[in-house]
């Protein structure tokens, strides 16, 4: 005598309960992303260092935000950026030189902020989808990841908002953008080797909820 399984009503209803609630963000999850948020709003603090005149200067942050998505994955990561974003909006002083409010997006550093959320969802995704358990703590993996989310958001965002706000052509902006270059390779291998380790020492790190 052979028994079948059966699906209930009530059955449904409690496995799409669960199938949502493992789709929810957890306290280690919020926990997380304040962290990494708090995080990117120090490195904004560090080596803030002007840069020509283009009022953009050279900071730690963009270190932060490819961290957050190479280590949190792509929907945490983004959230951490995003939750940064706010807080300057609102008017807390956690952008590059203490400044702080919506007067900041419409500076040449702009394009450069608004970028960072989806980089670390870029980051995160590449993280997750393309280098894999395996790649995850291969630092040369992690490298190219992160680079992913600088090439192709961070400095083509930045570049279109020193046009906007510079009132500059393509090459002008270019010009100003390529100064940010080497300075952004070395804080790729720095998230490279930090996140590498990481996931080393913590294998299910991005596994939990990208």
């Amino acid at each position: 005598m052979s028994t079948a399984a059966t699906t209930t009503p009530d059955n449904a209803t409690t496995a799409d309960a669960t199938a949502r609630s493992s789709r929810r963000l957890g306290t280690t999850d919020l926990a997380l992303v304040a962290s990494f948020a708090a995080l990117i709003s120090a490195l904004a603090y560090v080596g803030a260092i002007p840069v020509g005149g283009a009022g953009v200067p050279i900071t730690l942050q963009t270190l932060g935000v490819m961290l957050a998505g190479c280590l949190l994955g792509p929907t945490r990561g983004f959230l951490a950026v995003a939750l940064y974003l706010a807080l300057g909006a609102a008017g807390l002083p956690v952008f590059a030189e203490h400044s702080s409010g919506l007067g900041t997006f419409t500076q040449p550093s702009a394009g450069y902020l608004l970028s960072f959320p989806v980089a670390a969802l870029v980051g995160g995704l590449m993280m997750k989808y393309v280098a894999g358990e395996r790649g995850k703590s291969r630092a040369a993996v992690v490298f190219v990841c992160s680079l992913a989310g600088s090439v192709l958001v961070i400095h083509p965002a930045g570049i279109v908002g020193l046009m906007l706000t510079l009132d500059l052509s393509l090459t002008e902006a270019f010009k100003i953008d390529v100064i940010y270059w080497a300075g952004d390779l070395l804080k790729t291998t720095v998230v490279a080797l930090i996140a590498a380790e990481v996931h080393r020492a913590f294998p299910r790190l991005l596994r939990a909820r990208g």
